[in-house]
């Protein structure tokens, strides 16, 4: 993982904000790469934890939190994945990008939609969900994050297409 001093005192000067899970494709984290590279800034990767709840925030923007159930032992430990970090380290260390990570928690469009205003990012990137996964229309937006976050605050939001489908397949909601 690269330094993530702030650029100038108080805040980032250009950053790129995108949402990680773990055991994704490299697609979104190197699309956001070559992004990042190709505009000058810093790529902040966030990952938020579904299971956790924000007690505080830090001023670099990530989180203090803590598990929504306090009797699962396995979401005792606070802090990034070491697991998610190596891979992001594996996919990004390469590419030459100024990048870190960032814990959140919550709701994932309110949570990365707060982080970038936090950190004034340019833009928000995630990814799409998978082709393979059918759900109703009304359920594909209603758990989008693109969606939410598209509605949500004045940023821009890039979404990266995991498995784009041919134009005879049907859609994910369909």
């Amino acid at each position: 993982m690269t330094d993530h001093t702030p650029s100038r005192p108080g805040g980032y000067a250009r950053v790129i904000l995108v949402g990680v899970e773990g055991g994704r494709p490299d697609a979104v984290l190197l699309s956001a790469a070559e992004l990042a590279r190709d505009l000058g800034c810093e790529l902040v990767c966030a990952h938020v934890d579904l299971g956790r709840y924000t007690v505080e925030e830090r001023p670099d923007g990530s989180v203090h939190s803590l598990p929504i159930d306090p009797d699962l032992p396995e979401l005792d430990e606070e802090g990034f994945d070491p697991a998610l970090a190596a891979e992001i380290e594996r996919v990004l260390g390469p590419t030459g990008v100024r990048w870190s990570v960032r814990s959140l928690a919550g709701e994932p469009a309110r949570a990365l939609g707060h982080l970038a205003n936090t950190l004034n990012a340019r833009m928000i990137i995630v990814g799409t969900h998978e082709a393979g996964l059918r759900r109703g229309m009304r359920e594909f937006f209603r758990s989008s994050v693109a969606v939410h976050l598209a509605h949500r605050q004045h940023r821009p939001v890039l979404v990266i297409p995991l498995s784009p489908v041919t134009d005879d397949s049907a859609l994910p909601w369909e």
